[in-house]
């Protein structure tokens, strides 16, 4: 079984507000990204969020996503990662990390990272656009103890850089895999990006 675990418990420090909660066609950008996971095949999946959260729980729940509470995300998102971790059901064999800022994501990159981990049995599946590697990423659980003995400064980065033979690669024609929303610039690019697909 492959799970989804959704990574929504940031402080938004650089935003200067609760950028999970700005709008994002119609919805909220955490309830874009929550939707778009639920769409995708992931057998079952999570949110991660902070203890003082009662703005994802109901929409996590309306969509059937479990949540998880991170009591100390100020350790960072490795901590996030860690926590989700735990409570993952013994059967899961993979996870797909997916960034709860990250709104412009389709459940069809979700797919496609399945496909290659199905097909090409690597056990770290990234996609990349334009030469560079972004978000959603998904990592076989036979990783679940390096991931615990991870630098918190350099999280998955870190393992990611001690199994290149184990990476899988995939080349997508979706620019959302390399952004995310970390200040008032990147929200407007997003917004202006759906102006272009609605054109």
């Amino acid at each position: 079984m492959i799970c989804g675990l959704v990574l929504a418990a940031g402080e938004s420090r650089r935003m200067g507000q609760p950028k999970l909660l700005l709008p994002y066609e119609g919805k909220s950008i955490i309830e874009t990204v929550l939707a778009t996971v639920k769409k995708s095949k992931l057998k079952r999946s999570y949110v991660v969020i902070r203890p003082e959260d009662n703005f994802i729980p109901p929409i996590a729940q309306t969509l059937g996503l479990e949540v998880i509470i991170n009591p100390e995300p100020a350790k960072g998102m490795l901590s996030s990662v860690i926590i989700g971790l735990e409570k993952m059901p013994e059967e899961t064999e993979a996870i797909v990390l997916v960034l709860g800022d990250q709104p412009g994501i389709s459940a069809s990159i979700i797919d496609l990272l399945i496909v290659g981990y199905r097909l090409k049995g690597k056990g770290l599946v990234l996609p990349i656009f334009q030469g560079k590697r972004g978000h959603p990423v998904l990592i076989d659980l036979k990783y679940r103890q390096e991931i615990r003995s991870c630098p918190p400064d350099l999280g998955l980065r870190y393992l990611i850089h001690l199994h290149p033979e184990d990476i899988l690669e995939i080349s997508v024609n979706e620019p959302a895999v390399v952004m995310d929303v970390d200040t008032a610039e990147d929200y407007l690019r997003h917004l202006e990006g759906l102006k272009i697909k609605k054109s």
